[in-house]
């Protein structure tokens, strides 16, 4: 938002009697400061990357699967119908944020949730 906008809005504010402060500047400032105690930036951006991995269908699907136990690459592919390069891509996009670990086993990689409660916590979520 412009500065200017932002200017506006806090003398309306501010000539509203709805702040309590007659400085629009400090009153800013203050609502600034409450914004970034209740969350910083860098908080929020990781719990975006955390909501975007989970807004796939194919990664709540595979995060499901994870829940009944650790599985190899090739085991995801064929329980979701997924190619190779599909099913690698959504593992990393979870195991970017977290959600997955991988380990090796030779030429295998099998996968595991890194928290299975977070996780089932979050397949339990009732969505109407």
């Amino acid at each position: 938002m412009s500065s200017s906008r932002t200017k506006k809005r806090l003398k309306r504010l501010t000539e509203s009697g709805i702040c309590s402060t007659g400085d629009a500047s400090k009153y800013a400032d203050d609502l600034r400061k409450l914004a970034e105690s209740i969350m910083t930036i860098e908080n929020a951006q990781k719990k975006s990357r955390f909501f975007k991995a989970l807004a796939d269908e194919i990664r709540l699907r595979t995060l499901s699967l994870l829940v009944t136990r650790e599985m190899c690459v090739c085991e995801i592919m064929v329980a979701l119908d997924l190619t190779q390069p599909t099913a690698s891509h959504h593992l990393g996009i979870l195991e970017s944020v977290g959600l997955v670990k991988r380990r090796k086993k030779g030429k295998w990689v099998f996968y595991r949730l890194s928290d299975p409660l977070q996780v089932k916590n979050v397949l339990k979520l009732h969505v109407q």
